[in-house]
């Protein structure tokens, strides 16, 4: 009977059964416009709606010290209007033929998304293609001056206002060099946005936003001949750019343990763990996904059940591998109850790490993680819009080098593991003498 229900939901999410084994195909047609932007389609007929993805292949880590923060920056004037679409249009069109949009920013790629009905899909191109191409015959000082303004708020709002906002900033900064792209935030500094010029701004979208260091992906319900003509119609005559270099950072090594201590306007202090780890999809990177979960990844975890159930020494407690392109970190978390101290709970964390580098996980919490892993997985691919749906998932692959369609192979990454592969991952990353040790305390009351 478990067999069937899986093959069921196999077949449900459109997948190939190979003769020997449940492999998992995307079927997806690929190719390259004269100006270099990279189309993907991928067929999906279960539900009347189709996804235009497109990332730009620019994050923070593209900029420069001094100009942080224009790829977030970007991601905001990007709904403010291109030569055709006037400002506000953007939202009301797509709202209007029942579609919806957003976008996100990260270090490594900025990427848009419209999800609408099948019938709405050239309207979302004409969309997409203007601000692509006539963004800039809009993009007024006075308007890049109010998105920027509109970013700094969210700054003062996502960290410097939020009780231990400013951690996750200060701990980046400890975790890599200076000059390594990855130490400034995504946000950017306020210095930085408020220095950042009219001309500075149509620099960055020339070099970056042009189609050549793009990539579009269109799923759902469509025809895919019909769906090529369209991208040529509207994407044909956006002007390319000269070609991206790519980021070549510095080494980040932790030879020591680095310390720190912040204060902040909060009740309870709180301890931040961190590691460098190895890149995304790279060896040891699905294994400590692993590690967080066993760790972590629930009420049974070993540190939930030991610091917020058994001893009450914590608040809470959380553990996750943030991977990224040039390289990732390993984190744990934790807040202490009142009356209970940072050293606490270091220790018990640390004793904990320890018994899991002497010896292997059990099989069962191996098993767990994985089958949350893989149930997340198979949710994501039920859809092919919004953040982290097929369209998303297909130009993440894209952009990893993996090509389109990596999905069995990323699955695999997880099925594969073994307890002793767990193990060897946290004894190799996870030592005590070469992490970050953040403490955020309470401000002394006046």
């Amino acid at each position: 009977m478990r067999r069937c229900l899986v093959l069921l939901c196999v077949v449900l999410l459109g997948v190939q059964l190979g003769a020997q084994s449940t492999r998992i195909t995307v079927a997806y047609r690929q190719f390259t416009l004269a100006n270099g932007l990279n189309v993907i389609l991928h067929r999906d007929t279960r539900v009347p709606v189709v996804a235009v993805n497109v990332w730009y292949h620019v994050g923070s880590a593209n900029e420069k010290p001094g100009r942080t923060g224009f790829a977030h920056l970007f991601e905001h004037l990007m709904f403010e209007g291109s030569k055709n679409v006037k400002e506000g249009v953007f939202d009301t069109v797509l709202e209007g033929a029942g579609g919806d949009n957003n976008g996100s920013t990260t270090n490594d790629r900025t990427n848009y998304i419209i999800d609408v009905p099948k019938n709405a899909l050239e309207l979302a191109l004409f969309l997409e293609s203007d601000r692509m191409a006539y963004l800039l015959d809009t993009m007024t000082p006075e308007r890049v001056n109010g998105q920027r303004d509109v970013v700094k708020n969210e700054r003062r709002q996502s960290y410097e206002n939020q009780p231990y906002g400013m951690a996750s900033i200060e701990l980046d900064k400890l975790l890599w060099p200076p000059n390594h792209p990855y130490s400034w935030p995504t946000i950017g500094y306020m210095e930085d946005l408020t220095a950042a010029s009219h001309t500075d701004v149509v620099e960055f979208f020339k070099k970056y936003y042009a189609p050549n260091n793009a990539s579009l992906v269109i799923a759902g319900d469509i025809d895919l001949d019909r769906t090529r003509a369209l991208v040529e119609k509207w994407f044909g005559e956006v002007a390319g750019g000269s070609p991206v270099e790519p980021v070549a950072p510095p080494a980040a090594i932790l030879t020591s343990v680095k310390k720190k201590t912040l204060t902040d306007r909060v009740s309870l202090p709180r301890l931040y763990l961190a590691w460098l780890t190895p890149r995304a999809y790279a060896p040891g990177d699905a294994a400590l996904d692993v590690v967080s979960s066993v760790l972590a990844g629930g009420k049974n975890s070993r540190l939930y059940k030991r610091l917020v159930y058994d001893t009450q020494m914590a608040q809470d407690v959380s553990a996750y591998q943030a991977s990224g392109a040039l390289g990732s970190s390993f984190q744990i978390v934790a807040t202490a109850r009142q009356g209970h101290t940072i050293a606490e709970l270091q220790s018990a964390i640390d004793d904990e790490l320890g018994k899991l580098r002497r010896d292997a996980p059990t099989t069962r919490e191996v098993q767990r993680a994985v089958n949350q892993m893989e149930a997340s997985f198979y949710r994501r691919m039920e859809r092919v819009g919004g953040f982290g749906g097929k369209a998303d998932q297909l130009n993440a692959y894209y952009a990893a080098g993996g090509g389109p369609d990596y999905f069995a192979e990323d699955l695999a990454r997880y099925t594969s593991l073994n307890a002793s592969d767990v193990q060897a991952a946290a004894i190799e990353w996870l030592p005590l003498d070469r992490r970050v040790e953040l403490i955020v305390e309470p401000e002394a009351k006046k």
